[in-house]
């Protein structure tokens, strides 16, 4: 059986009593590790903080593994119980959805078991959940490549007054072009995009675009480790958040659309003033 694990987004304790008894009885442990891996790391002894609580060995599944070499996963799955570790909720990115056709396909049977994710979790700053409208990504602009496909569907969001989730790049193991020409892959070093740099691009493309779908004005929230012990969440315009240091990954953004008055309530607690940041940072209220 395929087992497939949400963590939630903290660190290894987040994961639920159903996953945990899910891993413990599997006689063997994969984790995703490209999307998100920041709060599941090694720790001085070598051993990571999952493989201490789990007391199992945990392989670590990259980019690669999982979208080119899934099948020796699944194999294995044939054989005996396998879980698959995923950050957050297991279905936040598509290509968890490709594993589990793959094992049907195959006749596995898969057992899913949720979590909290970043699409739930952004409810913390008050905006209702179901007054979203389509979530985007933001890419890491190039010299060359400058995609901005996420525009039209931003500016329809506003138009309706809906609110947009912005998703910010993270590049893990990514091969390098000049390696590629080369035809022997060597890694870059891991990047992941700020709301700095996503505010910069956002702003770029609405100068090329035109369309006025926001500007430096327009209200936004910005959040850094969001479910972490030390998240950071600050509202404010594009301009104010342009200032402000986050600090350390992950981070997403949410351009504000038209909001009802207990959301701004809510929204209030995070808003910019100045120097002094208001904010929620150990996840009370």
């Amino acid at each position: 059986m395929l087992f497939i694990v949400g963590l939630g987004l903290g660190d290894e304790k987040d994961i639920t009593l159903r996953g945990l008894e899910a891993v413990k009885k599997c006689e063997k442990v994969y984790i995703e590790a490209y999307t998100s891996l920041l709060s599941f790391g090694l720790s001085s002894d070598g051993l990571s903080t999952l493989e201490k609580l789990y007391g199992k060995s945990i392989t670590l599944a990259d980019r690669e593994i999982v979208e080119e070499k899934a099948d020796g996963i699944l194999s294995e799955a044939r054989e005996s119980d396998v879980a698959f570790l995923v950050v957050g909720d297991p279905f936040g990115a598509t290509t968890h959805s490709d594993l589990v056709v793959r094992a049907k396909k195959m006749g596995l049977e898969v057992k899913v078991v949720h979590n909290a994710s970043v699409m739930n979790a952004i409810g913390v700053c008050g905006l209702q959940l179901y007054r979203y409208g389509e979530t985007i990504s933001i890419p890491f602009f190039t010299e060359t490549w400058r995609p901005d496909s996420f525009y039209e569907k931003i500016k329809q969001n506003r138009l309706l007054g809906l609110h947009t989730l912005c998703l910010l790049d993270i590049r893990v193991k990514e091969p390098s072009l000049e390696s590629l020409c080369r035809g022997r892959k060597q890694y870059e070093p891991p990047r992941y995009m700020t709301i700095n740099t996503a505010i910069e691009q956002l702003l770029e493309v609405e100068k090329t675009q035109g369309g006025s779908a926001y500007n430096e004005d327009t209200d936004c929230v910005g959040f850094a480790r969001l479910g972490s012990e030390d998240q950071m969440i600050v509202a404010g315009t594009m301009r104010q958040l342009q200032t402000i240091d986050f600090g350390t990954p992950l981070h997403c953004l949410v351009i504000v659309g038209k909001t009802h008055p207990v959301e701004e309530e809510m929204l209030d607690f995070y808003k910019f003033r100045g120097e002094s940041l208001e904010r929620i940072d150990d996840g009370t209220i």
